[in-house]
Formats: structure tokens, sequence, C-alpha cells
């Protein structure tokens, strides 16, 4: 039976090469031989110090959305105040937003969490993809690769509790280790960068408290995806409707003044 079929489908085979140019099947065939040793071959194994360390980062930091972070960023509920919780967030991105060149600071974040997890008192630690979460890295005013340290007070029985300090680090795509990481946090580098206290505070900034943080990332977000000549030639009809105005108004002006014959 199968036999029968392969003879019935060789006419149709053989009108199809005659229409193709030799090379080209050739190439044809290469290609598919290519792709069938790339199957068949077993993934080359990956470096399991790598696969460890991602391994422990992901089981104890938080994924942050613009949906869930302000219930995740928060002070420990089981800590009674006065205390301050701290957060360490580092801000990731793909190729939309880090342009492929994120792999080296998140390979030295995850190693690094792995170690300083393990330490008495670690930070919790968060995530934010920009790929996955543009309004949420639009509305902080941030972008990958960097860390956001906070220092977040636990409120008082009255419900009143001092700001969130917040310190934004840069991280160079290059030269970041797992050691650059390590300093800032262990060895509490991260106290020498000056406070962020602008309007673009996640908790304590005027665009957070006015809720303008979000609306205002959309448009952001918005503007990011416009093509880059429609901003062109909307510029381009506003100023020529504001010179035909202002080319109509005299004309106006002198054929109000102009004395009945």
């Amino acid at each position: 039976m199968r036999f029968s079929t392969i003879a019935l489908a060789l006419p149709a085979v053989a009108l199809a090469q005659n229409q193709v140019p030799l090379a080209e099947q050739a190439k044809g065939w290469f290609n598919k031989l290519t792709n069938a040793v790339s199957s068949a071959a077993p993934a080359a194994p990956s470096n399991p110090i790598q696969a460890g360390a991602a391994k422990v980062a992901d089981s104890v930091q938080h994924e942050l959305t613009l949906e869930n972070w302000k219930q995740v960023v928060t002070a420990d509920p089981t800590v009674s105040a006065p205390a301050t919780q701290d957060w360490l967030i580092y801000i990731n991105g793909g190729n939309a937003t880090c342009y492929g060149f994120c792999g080296n600071t998140t390979k030295a974040w995850n190693e690094s969490v792995a170690l300083i997890s393990a330490k008495p008192n670690p930070p919790k630690f968060g995530i934010v993809d920009c790929d996955a979460e543009p309004i949420l890295c639009n509305s902080w005013s941030v972008g990958p690769p960097s860390l956001y340290y906070f220092n977040i007070p636990k409120p008082l029985a009255d419900q009143s509790a001092p700001a969130v300090t917040a310190r934004f680090i840069p991280l160079n795509r290059t030269s970041t280790t797992v050691d650059t990481i390590k300093k800032l946090v262990l060895d509490k580098e991260y106290e020498q960068v000056t406070p962020y206290e602008g309007a673009w505070h996640p908790f304590n900034g005027q665009l957070a408290e006015f809720g303008l943080a979000t609306p205002v990332a959309y448009a952001l977000w918005g503007f990011s995806k416009m093509p880059s000549w429609l901003p062109m030639i909307m510029i381009s009809f506003l100023s020529r409707t504001f010179m035909n105005k202002r080319m109509a108004a005299p004309n106006a002006g002198q054929a109000r003044a102009a004395p009945a014959q």
C-alpha cells in the first residue's frame, strides 16, 4: 500500500522538479537535511551553576506587574512597627527595551540573588520585565538594566508612615558582575546613592499622589508606538492651519473696513 502511494506521487514530484532549477532543488534538499540533523542532535547542556542560580532567583523573587506591584512591594505585615522593609527590584528587558543586551546583567542578578538570599536579613527581591510591562516601567520612568532599592516603613497604629526611600541605580550592560550587586547590598553601597524624590517616585512622587502616573505612562507608551513621520505631519498640518488663520484675519478686517459703493 505504501509503495503504491509513493508510485502515484512520483509523477507529481517529477513535474514539480522540472519547474524548479537544479540549483534551487539542491539548496532545498540541503536545508531539509540541515534542519533534520539539527532537530535530531541533542541540545548542549547549559551551565549548571547558572541554571541553579536562575532557579534560586525564580524561587525567591516576585514578578511585578502593573496590577500587582502595589500589593506586593510593601512592608512585612508580621513585623511590629516601627520597622522598615527593604526591597531590591531588578528592571529587566528583552529585544524591545534592552535591545537584547541585558543577558550579562541578568546573569549577574540571578547569581547575586542566590548569594544574597542565603545571608541573614536579606531584602525582598522583585523583577520587572519592561518588554512585558511597558506601562509599569513608564509609570516609574525607568528602563533596563537598572535596580530600584526601596526602604519601606511599616505604618504606625494611626496608619501614618514616613515616606518611602527610593534609590535608582542604573547598571552597565557589559561591566556589571555579581560583585557589583553584592557590594551594593551586602556592603550597603546603595546608601551612597542619593535618594530620588522627584515627580516619578513610585510611592511619593506628585504623579503617584494625584493618580497621574499610569495615565501619563499610557500616553508616553502611545507616543513611542507612533511612526516617526506622524509627528512631523501633525506639526506641518497645525502650522499650516495657524498660518492660514493669520493670513485670513487681515483680509477679513480689510473687507469690513472697505467703504460701501
